[in-house]
């Protein structure tokens, strides 16, 4: 697995503890991590840049006008206009069909230009998602949305993680957070999110239970654990007499009135570590995406 540049020891988020004095769990600041994170990106692009003559460069793929999306792809644009990373935009209309969505993918796959893709969701229900995935070079994989990607972070290969998912292991790496033999419950399996965060927990020597919606007594589950991973897209279904006293707790869902999948105000009063939403997991997100933008361009210019 790719190995992800690490902050300074002296980062303030390196040195947090995952006890809490007050008896409320320590807030994990993603949003001051991501900064950090994207300031060394910044430092390396620009040298890439300096050396090469050609900054790296993030194609991204919008098909339709979700309003949302929209709204993310922008933000995705400004942070990398900050990190000296140029942003190439495909907008394709909503009725774009899969073949002519497999079409433009393999066209970005070849062009020299661009070092990593990045295909917006929703698509539309018309669209075969996993064949416009594929479509994808391994290479320019820098979401980690590809089988080939997924493949690597299951047998820790090098390759590109998801970046939601690769996102929570910097998190807790920064608030020295081992997993190794911790039991760590993800709720949620996505192919993109909790699928592959519980592989990268397995492949720290976590123990790892996945829960989803057929699971029995989901409570009972989630208090068994040291780590709890909320990824299912569910608001508050996390209450806090569910979190077991000083677990950590990674709130990765987001739904709308910025509620997370976890009701922060009783799990905060339980938790040792527990991700605001926002400013958790969210900043991590795009942070691992930009990061790893870079990287796919530094190995294209050492070939």
């Amino acid at each position: 697995m790719t190995q992800a540049h690490q902050l300074s020891p002296s980062s303030p988020a390196s040195s947090a503890s995952s006890a809490s004095p007050t008896g409320r769990a320590r807030l994990m600041d993603g949003t001051g991590l991501a900064r950090r994170i994207l300031a060394e990106t910044a430092l390396r692009a620009a040298a890439l840049t300096a050396r090469t003559g050609t900054a790296p460069c993030l194609a991204t793929v919008l098909v339709g006008a979700d309003p949302a999306s929209v709204t993310y792809v922008r933000m995705k644009r400004n942070r990398c206009r900050e990190a000296g990373i140029a942003s190439r935009q495909v907008e394709l209309p909503a009725g774009t069909t899969t073949a002519e969505l497999v079409r433009t993918l393999t066209e970005l796959s070849d062009d020299p230009g661009v070092h990593g893709i990045l295909l917006q969701h929703p698509m539309g229900e018309h669209i075969d998602e996993r064949a416009a995935f594929e479509a994808i070079v391994p290479e320019k994989d820098v979401d980690g949305v590809t089988l080939g990607s997924y493949s690597a972070m299951s047998f820790g290969l090098p390759g590109f993680q998801s970046c939601t998912p690769g996102g929570i292991m910097r998190l807790l790496d920064a608030y020295d957070v081992d997993p190794a033999g911790r039991r760590a419950v993800v709720v949620g399996r996505s192919a993109i999110l909790g699928k592959p965060v519980g592989m990268l927990l397995l492949g720290r020597d976590a123990t790892v239970t996945y829960c989803h919606s057929r699971t029995r007594d989901l409570s009972a589950e989630v208090r068994r654990a040291d780590i709890v991973v909320a990824a299912v897209g569910r608001p508050e279904l996390i209450r806090g007499e569910d979190i077991k006293p000083g677990a950590v707790v990674v709130d990765a869902g987001y739904n709308p009135g910025n509620v997370g999948d976890v009701h922060f105000d009783s799990a905060v009063e339980r938790a040792g570590l527990i991700t605001p939403v926002p400013g958790g997991v969210g900043p991590m997100t795009i942070a691992t995406l930009l990061e790893q933008t870079v990287t796919g361009a530094e190995r294209r210019s050492e070939r």
